[in-house]
């Protein structure tokens, strides 16, 4: 789903309205009624389970005309509806001027804290205050309003957007805090920004009927992994396969007290579809390995504790992964930069690989062109440097992306994939029972394996960041968010590729 910035979801209304031959008005009908739809189809909209009333709060601009015609469209359904328009001054827009004069229904204005009104336990309240045209942080008695409605501990419904919240940046200020965003046809970059999460609650994408063809043509910097992304890349299986037609990785893993980043990312790789897979780990870790991972083939460093020499030819490898639990050790380093003196095909670098890389950053123009580097925010800063806010480091990761010739996958709740020609995803499976050490190398291993399957390496990103997801929320089903385990990510790979088989 491609991500639109507020100039182009305005066009976009434009060119709708001229290619359609529909008013503006028309338009706001539209989607009025797929909120209304929306909030009948979730129960919130039914007189006879809901006696507290809906309470409408409208600006005087589109957003504020979206909110009359939910009004006017429920009252029609005999819900119980007050209204509250916030005085600015001004007569507001066209449209809010043409849905107040459908709207026969007592109408109350706010114009101090005075007018403000108190909330009975179970009522529903729709924020139509502000839409996508806010330039600014709230101030004054819209601050304040937006303050009260937030804190008033009922259900919280925003159209389009909570008021307060820029389309495509971190909030400049205060908010209202929603429960549910009814937005409309697609994805806003804000929802994505971790600075946002207490202000966004459920996001619900309304189709309302714009044109088409304008979105189809539409260039964006940013889209949101969906089905119909992963199903275009995904590869089913020729029944005729055999494990030679899907690759043979290699994982340089572990070190003394860390070998289970190493046992993880093997069995993910494994779980995720690899031909075969190999290690290269050290000494001592060679029976828990191949006790806990037996289908793996283990090679072992001439070190018992780190790694420190690679003898095997990785030019007969379709796919390496360094990193998981290898350590900062000075051998290990150098072992590094050997490698990316030898071996010229992608890697997939994640965990000590990055904080080694971080420590030497010459090595990072030595990185093969299209490898893989998976940080989370604090290996992110070590190499690139610190950042204002999460905006700010998306797009330093699309810089250094297009820099160096490499695909960055800066892992966070939306993880986001920045690729070399400017293009950048973000996800949209996972949860925060994911935070939890060893779920970084079950992501390696899956990268490992999808490269090895023949994906390039931009595909195996977006690919791998979704099925990791996904196996993630599978697990936190089955176990919750709290109880989770990296191995639990592991197990549920299989039910995450079932379901991606499904789209």
């Amino acid at each position: 789903m491609k991500i639109l910035n507020a100039e182009q979801i305005r066009e976009w209304d434009r060119y709708t309205i001229q290619q359609e031959a529909i008013a503006s008005i028309d338009l706001m009908e539209r989607a009025a009624s797929s909120c209304v739809d929306w909030l009948g189809q979730h129960g919130f909209s039914d007189p006879e389970s809901f006696r507290d009333p809906v309470t409408i709060f409208c600006g005087k601009g589109n957003n504020g005309g979206d909110g009359l015609a939910i009004a006017r469209l429920l009252s029609q359904q005999h819900r119980h509806v007050n209204v509250y328009i916030m005085e600015s001054g001004s007569a507001g827009t066209e449209d809010f001027q043409l849905n107040l004069e459908r709207l026969h229904h007592p109408i109350r204005f706010i114009k101090s804290e005075k007018n403000f009104p108190s909330f009975g336990k179970n009522e529903i309240i729709i924020d139509a205050l502000l839409g996508s045209g806010l330039d600014r942080p709230l101030e004054g008695i819209t601050a304040k309003l937006a303050d009260h409605i937030s804190n008033s501990g009922c259900k919280i419904i925003s159209i389009d957007l909570p008021s307060g919240l820029p389309v495509d940046q971190p909030a400049k200020g205060n908010a209202i805090k929603s429960d549910h965003i009814l937005s409309f046809q697609t994805y806003k970059l804000s929802f994505l920004l971790p600075e946002n999460a207490a202000f966004v609650g459920e996001v619900h994408i309304l189709d309302i009927g714009l044109y088409g063809q304008f979105y189809k043509d539409l260039q964006t910097n940013y889209e949101l992994i969906d089905k119909e992304i992963i199903s275009a890349i995904y590869k089913p299986r020729n029944r005729f396969a055999h494990k030679g037609n899907f690759g043979h990785a290699f994982i340089i893993a572990g070190s003394y007290g860390k070998m289970g980043a190493a046992i993880l990312s093997a069995r993910a790789c494994l779980r995720s579809g690899a031909g075969l897979t190999s290690l290269h780990i050290p000494k001592y870790g060679y029976a828990v390995m191949q006790n806990s991972s037996p289908e793996a083939m283990v090679m072992t460093d001439f070190n018992s504790s780190i790694i420190t020499k690679i003898e095997a030819d990785l030019s007969k490898f379709n796919s390496v992964g360094i990193g998981p639990g290898i350590g900062t050790a000075v051998e290990t380093k150098k072992m590094l930069e050997e490698i990316f003196d030898s071996y010229k095909k992608p890697f997939v670098l994640d965990a000590d690989a990055l904080n080694l890389i971080s420590s030497e950053k010459s090595l990072l123009n030595k990185i093969p062109a299209g490898s893989i580097l998976t940080p989370h925010p604090k290996e992110f800063e070590r190499l690139f440097g610190s950042s204002e806010n999460t905006l700010a480091r998306f797009q330093t990761a699309q810089q250094k992306a297009k820099e160096l010739n490499l695909v960055i996958v800066l892992k966070g709740h939306h993880s986001f994939i920045a690729t070399p020609g400017g293009k950048a995803w973000f996800n949209n499976t996972g949860n925060a029972g994911m935070a939890k050490g060893g779920s970084g190398d079950v992501l390696t291993g899956i990268l490992t394996a999808l490269v090895a399957q023949g994906y390039d390496t931009i595909e195996a990103a977006i690919l791998g960041v979704y099925l990791h997801g996904l196996a993630g929320d599978l697990a936190a089903k089955k176990f919750s968010q709290e109880a989770i385990l990296a191995g639990d990510i592991v197990e549920s790979l299989g039910e995450g590729y079932l379901k991606i088989q499904e789209y």
